[in-house]
């Protein structure tokens, strides 16, 4: 991984956060900007990607409140990009730090033109070594509803174990829904 960019990451809600871009050979995790709001209102929007997502937006007006939400200071959120920054795959990020705890929830969405192409298994490390080394968390969680048996699998395989399901915990579109709670720790 190569970070390029600011040092500044104490994750601190008095802080201005400056988010580095992230590279691996394939991909690039830019900050998210104001110009990524068409993008990720195709995201946000696309009935496969809202399957299993806790959002959804039916305008680029309404997306607008995702925006505020991954610029606000406890979220890090990056757009998920080809190598040269350009063409947008999806994003990815840690949601709810919490510096007192060293916790935070980690979250990924791709378009579906880029699924089944190994990049939530290349994003998610990107991120959780951020986590780790920039922010000092010690507990990475994510959150899948239970039906959602593909990234139940890539949480596993990206060694996050299952630590627990909350039964009909959630209510989405009418339904009452489960979740699987996956978890990675940082020894100390």
């Amino acid at each position: 991984m190569e970070i390029i960019g600011s040092n500044d990451f104490e994750a601190r809600p008095d802080m201005k956060k400056t988010l580095p871009i992230l590279t691996t050979d394939r991909l690039r995790l830019r900050p998210i900007t104001d110009a990524d709001l068409e993008n990720i209102h195709r995201g946000l929007s696309h009935p496969q990607v809202i399957a299993y997502y806790g959002v959804s937006f039916s305008s680029l007006e309404a997306t607008k409140e995702q925006m505020a939400w991954y610029a606000a200071p406890e979220q890090y959120w990056w757009a998920i990009c080809a190598p040269d920054g350009r063409e947008f795959y999806g994003a990815g990020g840690l949601n709810d730090v919490s510096p007192t705890e060293r916790k935070a929830e980690i979250g990924l969405w791709l378009l579906p033109d880029h699924w089944g192409r190994g990049i939530m298994g290349e994003v998610l490390p990107l991120i959780c070594d951020f986590g780790w080394n920039e922010l000092g968390l010690r507990r990475i969680e994510g959150f899948v509803e239970t039906e959602n048996s593909k990234c139940k699998a890539a949480m596993r395989k990206l060694d996050f174990r299952h630590e627990a399901t909350l039964a009909d915990c959630e209510e989405k579109d009418g339904q009452r829904i489960s979740v699987d709670v996956f978890v990675k720790t940082r020894a100390e």
